[in-house]
């Protein structure tokens, strides 16, 4: 088994402030927790990160309530999406994608942070939390902010989260109307998306796309036909030029266009 040639250098804090306190006084760390992407990158030797800050025991960054918002901490894992009610009730389509993440072993580890913040634009959360706009809570040592899902992301894998920042929750609006959620990979299970899409069928549309571009992306051109009372056929020629696929080793900017207009369209069929 391939193993790191260079020193690791982790620190365990036992509370929120311990944490941030590190960053503020002893950073940059990369923050992990369920660590299902860091530890592939590690052993494959694709990451450069080398020290650690670990937030796997800060139960201050876990639980779930809903009171006004949805309000999920940073460190629920997809077995716990799955399996609350309040979720379950606020935003199913959030516990759709879980449901699409690796296998149990993933889904018992991996946290709802971690996929927000390694930023992959195949990401199985994200059009899901940018379709619902989702805000991120961001704290440092010196204070809070609150980002929206949808301008966190200023490249491919790149954020405006600091390097004295941690994400501590996620917090979700009431969402108006059918909520939607389909991810195309190369097999049924287990497998980075190709295109996944998340939709909410409500007066005001809302689409969201991962896998066609560097970042998930929102479509409000063609949210906007549909909320103007324009035909599917409309948005699917406006979302045909709204988004700019690219070809890589997973599949063709030509299918994953060819698949996004599908998706679009098997949408606004199954939520009338």
């Amino acid at each position: 088994m391939k193993t790191a040639t260079t020193p690791l250098d982790l620190r365990d804090p036992r509370t929120l402030d311990e944490a941030l306190a590190i960053l503020a006084e002893d950073g940059p760390r990369t923050p992990i927790a369920g660590c299902t992407d860091v530890f592939v990158n590690l052993h494959f030797g694709t990451t450069p990160a080398r020290r650690f800050l670990n937030l796997w025991a800060l139960d201050e960054l876990r639980g779930i309530t809903a009171d006004g918002a949805l309000r999920i901490g940073a460190l629920t894992t997809y077995t716990e999406l799955i399996r609350s009610d309040a979720v379950n009730e606020w935003l199913p389509a959030l516990v759709a994608a879980s449901r699409e993440v690796g296998g149990a072993q993933i889904q018992n580890r991996g946290t709802l942070a971690g996929n927000i913040a390694n930023g992959s634009p195949a990401g199985d959360s994200l059009p899901v939390l940018a379709a619902a706009e989702a805000i991120v809570v961001l704290r440092s040592a010196s204070g809070e902010r609150r980002v929206p899902l949808t301008e966190l992301y200023t490249g491919y894998r790149a954020t405006v989260i600091r390097a004295d920042e941690l994400i501590v929750a996620v917090e979700v609006p009431r969402v108006e109307g059918r909520q939607w959620f389909r991810k195309v990979g190369t097999r049924a299970a287990q497998a980075i998306s190709k295109v996944v899409m998340a939709g909410v069928r409500g007066p005001a549309p809302r689409i969201a796309f991962g896998s066609v571009a560097a970042t998930v992306v929102r479509a409000p051109a063609t949210e906007r036909v549909l909320a103007d009372g324009g035909s599917i056929d409309d948005a699917h020629t406006v979302l045909s030029a709204e988004i700019r696929p690219i070809d890589d080793v997973r599949s063709t900017a030509e299918y994953r266009l060819r698949v996004a207009g599908n998706l679009l369209r098997q949408w606004w069929a199954e939520t009338s």
